[in-house]
């Protein structure tokens, strides 16, 4: 940090989640935007006069901001693809780093990353804004740092893609920008949900998806199921060509049930089923900022909320279902992964 105290923050991507985290920095007390960079001149300065970041530290090359701002941590909000070379270029010289999801486009990528961010001094902390609503960290409580185990799991995103698809223009229809479909870019928050908030350990994906492309890169829907090592099974299903947002997680226990539940990207609600079916709703729903979580986690030398070891195994629930979809067959992950021997869940 500067002499001030204040966190430097240098913003790459300013598409709407990055103008979002924009927002969220401008308004911290102990974080300045100071440095902005996009591909775009025109959104470039668009987001530089609504942030109050001057046209002398609006960038147009990311290593360019990273060389001549003067900075402790950068935000990523970039393509996919873009990811972990950004991630990884920052934390060489030596930055804090929050990156949108995901952590990158390959396993081997991620993996790499994760060991990197837990290797230094840096904080990195991913951008899933779920760790961060109270109904999700009630049930990381109750079951990954609880006594309860899941028995049942389902999940459910929708979403509508179907212009992107018909039209093949937006980067999310580039392989090297978007490395995968709807699954990768929007399924992955209940994937990741489910994990992070029960802890268990995935050993086997079995998907079945409808590709877009001859390739096979794009999906436009899936059914999966995953097997974990406890027996407990999730069955998670995603679609991108349906005309609406809707959102579900449901887990079961032996107490009973959690029911997590969203409408397009309000924040996420839920309630409970006791042993006797009856419905409680005792969570609120405001979800806290991603940019103050960040910066707190620096300043106290915490773990972030959403760390890279989480994305981590999300990225390969992910990508172990394109490998099944594509193959037509189950995928053991150990085998199908075997670096991972070394980086345990």
């Amino acid at each position: 940090m500067h002499s001030e105290g204040s966190l430097r923050v240098g913003l790459v991507g300013l598409g709407s989640l990055g103008i979002r985290l924009g927002r969220e920095f401008d308004r911290l007390s102990g974080a300045e935007l100071v440095a902005l960079a996009d591909v775009s001149q025109e959104i470039l300065g668009s987001a530089g006069r609504e942030l109050g970041v001057p046209m002398s530290e609006q960038y147009a090359e990311y290593e360019t901001m990273l060389d001549e701002a003067s900075l402790d941590a950068v935000a990523i909000a970039t393509p996919n693809g873009l990811h972990y070379d950004q991630a990884t270029t920052a934390l060489d010289r030596g930055l804090h780093v929050l990156c949108e999801k995901p952590l990158s486009t390959t396993v081997s990528d991620a993996l790499d990353l994760t060991r990197r961010a837990e290797s230094g001094e840096e904080v990195v902390m991913l951008g899933y804004q779920r760790h961060l609503n109270p109904a999700f960290i009630a049930g990381r409580e109750r079951w990954a740092l609880g006594e309860l185990r899941p028995t049942f799991i389902t999940g459910e995103i929708t979403h509508d893609w179907r212009e992107y698809y018909e039209e093949m223009t937006d980067w999310r229809m580039d392989p090297e920008l978007s490395g995968g479909g709807h699954l990768l870019n929007v399924g992955t928050h209940i994937i990741e949900a489910i994990l992070w908030m029960t802890n268990l350990t995935p050993t086997h994906v079995t998907a079945n998806i409808e590709f877009h492309d001859e390739e096979q890169l794009f999906d436009k829907q899936t059914s999966m199921l995953v097997e974990f090592e406890n027996g407990t099974v999730a069955n998670i299903a995603d679609t991108g060509i349906v005309p609406r947002t809707r959102e579900h997680i449901h887990i079961w226990d032996d107490e009973g049930a959690v029911y997590f539940e969203g409408r397009e990207w309000d924040d996420r609600t839920a309630y409970t089923i006791d042993t006797e079916g009856t419905e409680h709703r005792p969570y609120p729903s405001d979800c806290g900022s991603k940019a103050a979580a960040f910066v707190e986690s620096i300043a106290d030398g915490t773990e972030p909320p959403s760390t890279a070891r989480d994305a981590l195994w999300a990225t390969i629930v992910t990508m172990a279902a394109y490998e099944s979809g594509r193959r037509d067959e189950r995928i053991d992950i150990v085998e199908h992964y075997p670096a991972l021997e070394d980086c345990p869940r």
